[in-house]
């Protein structure tokens, strides 16, 4: 017998996130002096003289150094949305309702624009910003709608920003966002592994694990995700209130997000806000796996097709015509 011992193989999991650029790496070169200072800098722990800051403080700390949510049991992630919880009533006296709900077995969810009903309203919009709690100081924006020429078929050749009364004759309208692509090169391009396509389709980002480098940025084909220069900026009485720990919650600063179907909703069996939001009807969503369902009736029924599908992405976001 070989004198070696012979080393236990290690799960996926436990590979998940080794190598040079993953963040847990990234910290163990730090010295601990370096990491306390980023912690508390990353997480504004920066403790208060009053009788919550002690407990504050070691909350956010547990945070920082968390595994990432693809690493974390089921118990690890009810108890980091329960700490996230108490952290928004301890810093902002905020009742917050977060889940962290899994992918629905037998689901995948996928997404048609009917290109002849949208008139270019934006109630879509409108809708998403405030159920995704965006930004309002940089009025970010998730979807983006473009008023098209006829004969036009790729978003880059419209007007992204019109300002005026709409419809417009002899012009129509098409709605872009994530795509939720099946093969997403942004997940591909993130160093953390911060991103990643969950069973039900939608891609998603652990925020937390973001380093804001914007490597999947500049990997989408689609324009499909944002960067946060600051915290969000909501008023109080408008925060959504009920959230998902991968979707509509808070950010930090520094982070990418984007779409994610309004996974706070869609995973309780809801619509995503736009859906409901749209006065037209032109926005379907719903489950792929599903023969029965809306979106599977749109695929079997209508002209539909996919943007840049040439490209291989194979997203889950079509576009039809009556």
């Amino acid at each position: 017998m070989s004198s070696e011992t012979k080393k236990p193989s290690k799960n996926p999991a436990s590979k998940l996130l080794e190598g040079k650029s993953s963040r847990r790496a990234f910290i163990k070169s730090l010295s601990i002096a370096a990491a306390a200072g980023s912690a508390a800098l990353t997480a504004g722990c920066i403790p208060n003289a009053n009788a919550a800051s002690s407990e504050e403080m070691k909350l956010r700390w547990q945070e920082f150094f968390k595994e990432n949510y693809r690493l974390m049991t089921q118990d690890e992630k009810d108890e980091t949305v329960r700490r996230l919880e108490r952290l928004a009533k301890l810093g902002d006296n905020l009742d917050l309702q977060m889940a962290s709900n899994p992918p629905l077995d037998g689901v995948l969810f996928g997404y048609a624009f009917n290109i002849t009903r949208c008139e270019g309203f934006m109630e879509c919009v409108t809708a998403c910003v405030k159920e995704n709690n965006l930004d309002r100081k940089t009025n970010t924006q998730y979807i983006r709608i473009f008023e098209m020429e006829p004969g036009q078929l790729d978003p880059s050749t419209g007007d992204g920003q019109y300002y005026h009364e709409v419809p417009v004759e002899n012009k129509f309208y098409m709605g872009t966002q994530c795509f939720h692509c099946e093969k997403a090169p942004c997940t591909k391009a993130c160093p953390t592994k911060a991103t990643w396509k969950e069973p039900d389709g939608i891609v998603v980002v652990d925020y937390d694990w973001c380093i804001g480098c914007r490597y999947c940025q500049a990997a989408c084909p689609y324009y499909g995700r944002r960067f946060n220069w600051g915290k969000p900026e909501v008023p109080v009485e408008e925060i959504t209130t009920r959230q998902h720990y991968l979707g509509n919650r808070l950010r930090p600063k520094g982070k990418m997000e984007k779409c994610t179907f309004c996974i706070q909703r869609t995973r309780k069996g809801r619509l995503p806000a736009c859906v409901e939001a749209c006065p037209t009807g032109a926005r379907v969503f719903g489950n792929l796996l599903d023969p029965d369902s809306e979106i599977r009736y749109v695929l079997k029924h209508k002209k539909v097709f996919r943007m840049k599908e040439e490209l291989g992405t194979d997203p889950k976001f079509w576009y039809f015509i009556d």
